[in-house]
């Protein structure tokens, strides 16, 4: 397993609508039909990292805390399912059951939403505002396997508390970039 630092350089990046594979309905979908004028969270995970398993609890709590305020999550895998099968879309949606997962799953086939975004790690989170402005980009918080420091999505609590704080979701911001830790997302060659 191999641990990625991202560095404190955020890119200026926009939300950008992609289609993707959808795990549960086995369905091609926009990602865009999953956006809020509010905010967006976008996460990339797998189900083999074993960063992911730890805060998955999490981020099932997250989500019911923040879908019902207007908050949208979309989770994307993508992984290289030829080396990693455990990441298969089949396995998303048996992920997705097990855990009670109330928000989209999709994968990511050609890799080309986490090139764009530049994402590096799985668990990596993304916050866009009500306008598409990236907000946040980085970690859940400073959980990690074997700290033993409490799950309790800190950071991106706070992003999606300080964004809620404006009724329009077009805050001026200054993005934060904090690091991610985790797996490596596994690239095809």
């Amino acid at each position: 397993m191999v641990i990625t630092y991202s560095s404190n350089e955020i890119k200026k990046i926009k939300i950008k609508n992609f289609k993707l594979l959808e795990s549960l309905s086995g369905k091609k979908k926009s990602i865009q039909d999953f956006f809020s004028d509010r905010a967006t969270v976008i996460m990339f995970i797998c189900n083999h990292c074993p960063y992911v398993k730890h805060i998955n609890p999490e981020l099932v709590r997250l989500t019911n805390d923040y879908i019902p305020k207007g908050i949208s999550f979309l989770a994307i895998n993508s992984n290289d399912i030829e080396k990693y099968p455990e990441d298969s879309p089949e396995n998303m949606k048996k992920i997705s059951h097990k855990l009670g997962y109330i928000f989209p799953y999709f994968f990511d086939e050609k890799q080309e939403v986490a090139k764009y975004y530049g994402a590096q790690c799985t668990p990596e989170f993304f916050i866009f505002n009500g306008i598409g402005d990236l907000y946040y980009h980085g970690q859940l918080d400073d959980s990690r396997p074997n700290n033993e420091i409490p799950v309790t999505g800190y950071d991106v609590r706070n992003i999606l508390n300080s964004l809620l704080e404006y009724d329009d979701g077009v805050k001026k911001i200054y993005p934060i970039k904090k690091p991610s830790y985790g797996c490596n997302i596994k690239w095809k060659k």
